[in-house]
């Protein structure tokens, strides 16, 4: 069984893993392999400790039970999380969906809309009524956020790893086109 519920600052090491797994699984023909090696856990849980501390909101999906190995070393494992806050850059939308990770082993089973759709209902508790994300243009994933009824919105270059990229940044105004997509 796959559930949600509120990531806590306790969290931000498992999140960092699940951050660090998924860029490295994602994005090898994207960024330098030096670059994603150098990923770290430590970096990530401080950057997510803080965070969390400073307002960003996590949902946190936890896999229990049937879903974990039989080597019952686990009870719990955080499988998958999205970040939301206040937009962080004006114009596009009210609020913004700064981070979605879901492991591989857990992909193709709904979390990932389950847990956008979270972020966006808290989003829009806070009183956002608009909502943008920002994905690599050449992310394989892409087409999850326009799927879920996102639009493209903007690009915008950002350099990773030393590397020059595009980025896309995909809106929902209003908010509620994310919020009714059907979540699995």
């Amino acid at each position: 069984m796959i559930a949600l519920r509120p990531g806590r600052p306790g969290d931000a090491a498992a999140i960092a893993a699940v951050h660090v797994a998924v860029w490295r699984s994602a994005y090898p023909a994207l960024l330098p392999e030096a670059f994603l090696a150098r990923l770290s856990v430590s970096r990530q849980t401080a950057y997510y400790d803080a965070a969390m501390r400073g307002g960003t909101a996590m949902q946190v999906g936890i896999a229990s039970g049937a879903d974990l190995p039989a080597d019952g070393a686990v009870m719990q494992r955080i499988v998958g999380f999205a970040g939301a806050a206040p937009a962080r850059r004006a114009g596009l939308a009210e609020g913004e969906i700064e981070t979605l990770y879901v492991l591989d082993d857990w992909r193709e089973r709904g979390l990932g809309r389950r847990l956008i759709t979270a972020a966006a209902a808290g989003l829009y508790a806070a009183g956002c009524r608009s909502a943008c994300l920002w994905v690599l243009r050449d992310n394989p994933s892409r087409w999850f956020y326009q799927h879920l009824g996102g639009k493209p919105a903007a690009e915008a270059e950002i350099m990773v790893g030393g590397r020059a990229l595009i980025q896309l940044a995909v809106v929902w105004n209003p908010i509620e086109r994310l919020l009714a997509t059907p979540c699995r």
